[in-house]
């Protein structure tokens, strides 16, 4: 396995990313080895981005391009395995069907597709992942433990019975606040937190053993959304929590 940063709740905390070298540097001084995405605007600028990569010794999983079609063959040129699912459809056929042909895409290219599960999205309870990887047989999984969790969806479950639709793991802890509001307004009822210190009963710990039970072997993200402190603070936390985990 590799561990690295899915760096969305940096950005947030930052306000961007104004130094990649910086970030991926001290990332690497707290034990992980990239981050999800590479974000360049033109080729030369995925070329010189991916050659600062490869001079820090630190790694990525896909490219994001200013195009879907763009971010599908600049992953395939640097030889990664996946994009993430980019679609209009705002109803479950539809968003299926155009995954679908997403896919379809992505296959002539030689990589795959991966849906992200996330509240708030068409894909957010334990039933709704499960009947879309039934629809969308072709399409990998970028499984998020804390989306899943706080939907009282069960990500060991889930890595059992899909290990082989598994792309990357997002490893997130939920950290619930306002019980009394509902699921649909989740950005108000908890926010992330570090790797621990949820308090719906989200063992990743658990996730990871089962990750090893199935034989994967590919990314582990770690991912906080929210930060109240320096998010390097955080993830540090969560990188001895692993280590703690035994990983």
């Amino acid at each position: 396995m590799k561990f690295g940063v899915a760096d969305f709740g940096m950005n947030v905390w930052d306000g961007g990313c104004f130094d990649i070298e910086e970030r991926l540097r001290l990332l690497k001084e707290i034990g992980y080895e990239g981050v999800e995405r590479l974000t360049p605007v033109t080729a030369a600028d995925a070329v010189n981005n991916a050659a600062r990569f490869h001079r820090l010794g630190m790694d990525y999983a896909t490219v994001l391009g200013p195009t879907v079609e763009v971010s599908i063959q600049w992953t395939a040129a640097f030889q990664k395995s996946y994009v993430w699912t980019s679609v209009s459809g705002k109803d479950f056929d539809t968003f299926c069907r155009q995954v679908n042909h997403q896919a379809e895409a992505c296959e002539r290219w030689g990589i795959n597709v991966a849906l992200h599960n996330h509240l708030g999205t068409l894909v957010e309870s334990q039933q709704q992942l499960e009947d879309f990887l039934e629809r969308c047989p072709d399409c990998g999984l970028i499984l998020d433990t804390a989306h899943l969790a706080a939907a009282d969806g069960d990500s060991v479950e889930i890595v059992r019975k899909y290990a082989d639709r598994l792309t990357s793991i997002h490893l997130k802890d939920w950290l619930l606040t306002n019980p009394d509001i509902g699921l649909d307004q989740w950005y108000v009822r908890g926010r992330f937190c570090e790797l621990g210190a949820g308090n719906i009963g989200l063992d990743n710990a658990a996730v990871m053993r089962e990750l090893v039970n199935v034989g994967y072997d590919g990314w582990i993200f770690v991912e906080q959304d929210t930060h109240l402190q320096d998010p390097f603070k955080d993830l540090a936390i969560s990188r001895q929590y692993l280590r703690d985990a035994g990983f």
